[in-house]
């Protein structure tokens, strides 16, 4: 039995397709129709746009221990709701996640989820950055990603160790990379706001040193780095040399630093509060001129949810991040202009596929959305335990109506 849907508009990277029909059958997708296929749904999609499944590379969940935040189980609907086919997950949970235990654990309880949780796990004990965890261990569960989740790995011996480890098998190492020391008692990008509004800033030049120590770390050892979250213009010119050098070096930024910039926080709304911080106008456009040049290759949600408790407070007391899978397409629909959806499609398909060397994988997912369609983000609507982003409450447009991924079809 099959699927037809009429009139779609598929996007890949290239361009935006005519609209047209396409079949879905036992998780295939064809674009002509077999002789006596017997079709189950006829689904009309007419101004619906399609792409292959999304991919995230950086959300957190807080089972174990932080349940309270979200759970897998929390997690995937919220990922499927988002158009999310598969997603890698940060080890920052109570106990992190450090042991095939650990790994045993996760797999078994997301093992009916429509996404695919792809685990990132710690690469040092307690993502502490001191002593390892039993990498190559880990690795026998299927695991190849590893980092600390949020906490950067500012210890050089141990960043250099772990990339020798990775080569092993092939792995990468995810990092947020910046220098917590310069970064400390930061509360907001440092800059003119940061002035007039009194807060201690965290300078653009925490995250590039350690990015240009990190570069010149992989010169030495070799191997496969991956900057994530990167906020500053001159960050993105250090990985854009590191590319031309020939290093294996990936980058990706989180989704609301292509929209607000630190001239947002003059309201000190503790939902802006992330990290890294919003950064300049400048460093904004920064980015955008390294989405399009291809030196960054993906877009991530880093979906961070929090408790109430958690950012209800004085600014310099909350704690930084904020959720970002539900907003995630409204947030693509309002930098379609400034970037083109092929574009934008790329950088959530192929471009972190690639990052994870799944590029040549099979790949039977499919993400069907409604660019103009508007709905309000409220408790009714928001599937997160957490409700930490400042568009919470909003009227937003762009909302995913149909996931497939193998055998797995939802609609929403």
């Amino acid at each position: 039995m099959a699927i037809l849907l009429k009139s779609l508009q598929f996007i890949d990277s290239e361009k935006i397709y005519p609209a047209q029909d396409y079949i879905i059958e036992n998780g295939e997708i064809v674009s002509s129709r077999p002789d006596n296929l017997a079709i189950k749904e006829e689904i009309d999609c007419t101004g619906l746009y399609a792409s292959k499944g999304w991919v995230d590379l950086r959300c957190m969940m807080g089972e174990p221990g932080l349940e309270y935040k979200e759970t897998i189980e929390s997690l995937g609907e919220v990922l499927a709701i988002s158009g999310f086919s598969k997603a890698v997950i940060m080890p920052n949970t109570v106990p992190a996640i450090q042991s095939k235990n650990d790994i045993q654990f996760i797999k078994a309880k997301a093992s009916n989820l429509f996404t695919e949780l792809i685990i990132q796990a710690a690469a040092t004990r307690d993502n502490k950055g001191e002593d390892f965890t039993e990498i190559l261990d880990i690795n026998n569960e299927g695991v190849f990603v590893f980092g600390d989740g949020i906490n950067p790995l500012s210890n050089p011996d141990r960043l250099m160790k772990i990339l020798q480890y990775l080569q092993k098998f092939n792995g990468v190492l995810f990092d947020h990379s910046y220098d917590p020391l310069l970064a400390l008692f930061g509360q907001i990008h440092e800059g003119e706001v940061s002035t007039m509004v009194g807060m201690k800033g965290i300078p653009n030049i925490s995250e590039e040193i350690a990015i240009h120590r990190n570069i010149e770390i992989l010169k030495y050892t070799g191997g496969k780095l991956h900057f994530q979250t990167i906020s500053s213009g001159n960050s993105v010119a250090l990985i854009r040399e590191a590319k031309k050098s020939g290093l294996k070096v990936t980058a990706d930024v989180s989704i609301y630093q292509l929209i607000f910039n630190d001239s947002d926080l003059s309201g000190f709304d503790s939902n802006l509060k992330v990290i890294p911080p919003f950064r300049s106008e400048e460093d904004r456009k920064a980015i955008v001129e390294g989405l399009k040049d291809g030196t960054i290759d993906a877009i991530v949600s880093n979906h961070q949810p929090q408790d109430f408790d958690s950012k209800h407070m004085e600014f310099d007391l909350a704690s930084f991040g904020m959720i970002g899978l539900q907003t995630f397409l409204p947030a693509l629909v309002s930098l379609s202009e400034e970037l083109s959806w092929p574009l934008l499609i790329q950088k959530i398909t192929s471009g972190p596929a690639a990052v994870l060397d799944l590029a040549n994988s099979a790949d039977n997912s499919l993400t069907i959305f409604d660019p103009s369609e508007s709905w309000t983000f409220n408790h009714k609507t928001n599937l997160s335990l957490s409700n930490n982003t400042p568009w919470f409450g909003k009227d937003l447009v762009g909302k995913v109506k149909y996931v497939i991924n193998g055998s797995k079809f939802i609609k929403f």
